[in-house]
């Protein structure tokens, strides 16, 4: 059933959410601060791994080749300016104060950081876009279903961590997903294997972003460089 993919990715991230709420109350702050240190190298190094894979190509001569430098620094400087100018990650901050105060969550301090962390961990990346774009045109969800097994775990631990909020990102998945599968028709064309590159590789950079944050909170407003990811694939049709 077209659309199945991006049903079941939802309903894996409250499941994971959910059973990570239930064990976090069951672990103390010193074992939860070692599984948010754990779960932020895993984000960190899914981010470089992603990313060193794009970036780097065996050349015939058995040499590497660092590839796309020019498309990533473009992609992430113009994105970050489109990013600013709209002011996505207080957006996203707003949405979760929204959703914080109709899920009574007054009294939770990290709602909010809970909710924009896993929100990004879990929508940014190539499969939250070629998935639902499979799910659509080709009725193919496996990679949506792959997906889900990794937003599973990753969400788990986060709210096992974090809290409550990172149920949550159930809806930003929901949302973004649902939209790339409504759109799907318009956007399928512009993703040759080109963009899908492009897209992941500056995708996984925005992860290991999240990592970042979640690792040393440095602040890295990831929100506002989400426009990167149309620039990169934007990016595949400039002469």
């Amino acid at each position: 059933m077209p659309g199945s993919g991006v049903i079941v990715n939802v309903v894996g991230i409250v499941i994971g959410g959910v059973l990570g709420l239930g064990a976090g109350g069951l672990i103390s702050e010193r074992f939860q601060k070692t599984l948010m240190m754990a779960c932020a190298l895993a984000v960190l190094f899914l981010g470089l791994g992603g990313t060193v894979s794009q970036m780097l190509r065996l050349a015939p001569d058995g040499t590497m080749q660092f590839i796309g430098a020019n498309m990533m620094v473009g992609s992430l400087i113009l994105g970050g300016l489109l990013g600013e100018a709209v002011n996505l990650e207080d957006r996203l901050v707003a949405f979760g104060e929204w959703l914080k105060k109709r899920a009574g969550g007054a009294d939770d301090a990290r709602f909010v950081d809970a909710f924009v962390a896993a929100s990004l961990t879990v929508c940014i990346g190539a499969m939250a876009v070629i998935g639902p774009i499979n799910d659509r045109l080709l009725n193919a969800p496996m990679v949506l279903y792959i997906k889900t097994i990794l937003d599973f775990v990753i969400v788990m631990l986060m709210t096992a961590t974090m809290g409550r909020g990172c149920i949550f990102s159930a809806i930003s998945v929901g949302i973004f997903e649902g939209v790339v599968f409504l759109c799907a028709g318009l956007l399928e064309p512009l993703m040759t294997p080109t963009a899908q590159s492009n897209l992941a590789y500056v995708g996984n950079i925005l992860i290991f972003c999240v990592g970042v944050n979640l690792l040393w909170k440095q602040g890295i407003r990831v929100a506002n460089l989400l426009p990167a990811l149309a620039v990169a694939v934007a990016w595949t049709w400039l002469p």
